[in-house]
């Protein structure tokens, strides 16, 4: 009879008690509320790095078309032309790619970036930013090559 009062004295004492894991879910809560807004502040700082490596990634592949079919994509071809060979039958000729991996992507805010050709050797290539419109502050600011963005 002892034996078995001693095994169910070692079950009773197994497990947490709910006022010790109301302690730990209290700290725990704690932790998160100090640490929480610090993470999601990066999340949008790292956000804009994102789309400024993606933006000269794409300036490069940009670079390399025009060195191979001797012009950027047309505002009408778009960034597209780094996919897919262009229409034109002396540029298709002359065209190496695909130039991405993948698809063109999407900026980090999921829009599309903003291409327009300058001229013969330059390009107007940026991300809207957080807000997804022209201009802004901060994460809201546009990302890019920049020159001349106005209509």
């Amino acid at each position: 009879m002892s034996h078995f009062n001693s095994s169910r004295r070692k079950i009773q004492q197994n497990g947490f008690t709910l006022l010790e894991m109301l302690v730990v879910l209290v700290i725990i809560g704690l932790v998160a509320s100090l640490v929480g807004p610090q993470l999601l502040g990066r999340v949008d700082t790292s956000r804009v790095t994102a789309a400024d490596a993606q933006v000269r990634m794409l300036k490069g592949a940009l670079d390399t078309l025009r060195l191979d079919i001797g012009r950027f994509p047309t505002q009408e071809e778009g960034l597209s032309l780094l996919i897919k060979s262009p229409s034109d039958e002396r540029a298709k000729r002359r065209w190496q790619g695909p130039y991405l991996a993948e698809d063109v992507p999407f900026d980090p805010w999921g829009s599309t970036y903003q291409y327009k050709p300058k001229n013969s050797t330059s390009v107007i290539l940026y991300s809207f930013g957080a807000d997804a419109k022209s201009g802004g502050e901060g994460i809201d600011a546009d990302v890019g090559f920049l020159e001349n963005t106005a209509p």
